[in-house]
């Protein structure tokens, strides 16, 4: 979709085709349960006991930031925000081009290690994700 002023139907239909696109490659866009281990804050609160440490979330993706090979987002659960890290080489190519299809509002369940950023920001290395509402 090209840059600039887009209307509220052409958004609507372009991710209708990303919708499709997910259907297409067999990924129910819109599974019966996903159970997290953790919420943000609480991530966040216990960093230095979760730090390497596998954890499960569920939230909102609030912002997003598609880049070549590795990608940042930010999403929100029932208290607060945290990024999580989705690359690649980690979770392989198929999974990473079905992340590229989702946009902000869509719902993930994310499974992954806990670590801060070069920049200390916590985050979540994502292991692997699963779409649990694509939102139109």
């Amino acid at each position: 979709m090209a840059q600039g002023k887009k209307s509220l139907e052409q958004i609507i239909n372009y991710r209708i085709e990303k919708l499709e696109k997910i259907r297409e490659k067999g990924i129910e866009p819109y599974p019966h349960s996903f159970k997290p281990s953790h919420k943000s804050q609480l991530i966040k609160h216990d960093y230095k006991s979760l730090e390497d440490k596998n954890v499960k979330i569920a939230g909102r993706i609030m912002a997003l930031r598609k880049m070549g090979k590795a990608s940042f987002a930010q999403i929100m659960d029932g208290e607060g925000r945290i990024q999580i890290f989705v690359k690649e080489s980690t979770v392989g190519s198929e999974l990473y081009e079905n992340f590229k299809l989702l946009d902000i509002g869509d719902f993930i369940g994310v499974n992954g290690n806990v670590f801060k950023t070069k920049t200390g920001e916590i985050s979540i290395n994502t292991a692997s994700l699963v779409i649990l509402a694509k939102s139109i």
